[in-house]
């Protein structure tokens, strides 16, 4: 069985900032994409930043500048450097990965249980 696993998650003042890890464990036979959710309180789930196997990421306008993930390849984990954080990215951040567990599966997403961030003035 697949697991994602956040940490990182905290209190923090506005300004402040905040290293978010997840780490993908159990059968996997490729880790493909991966990225980093939100969801504030009465608010949709909205995309936050994603990285491709390759490296290549891609971030929501509202974070760029201001975030940057990265990814571990062997350690099968994420991050998501969050500086000059503002009281509008307090939410619950959520790991994506899109992965195959087996060689002839097909690829299918799994999400973390999510962590939560609360930034403060």
């Amino acid at each position: 069985q697949v697991q994602l696993v956040e940490s990182g998650g905290g209190l923090v003042q506005a300004g402040g900032s905040l290293r978010l890890s997840c780490a993908a464990s159990g059968s996997i036979y490729m880790l493909n994409a991966m990225g980093w959710y939100r969801q504030a309180p009465g608010k949709q789930r909205e995309l936050v930043a994603t990285i491709t196997n390759g490296g290549s990421s891609n971030y929501a306008d509202s974070v760029k500048g201001r975030f940057t993930i990265s990814r571990d390849n062997a350690k099968r984990t994420v991050y998501l450097q969050m500086n000059s954080l503002r009281p509008e990215d307090t939410g619950v951040y959520y790991c994506n990965a899109n992965l195959r567990v087996r060689l002839f599966d097909s690829g299918n997403e799994y999400w973390g249980q999510g962590t939560q961030v609360t930034v403060s003035s």
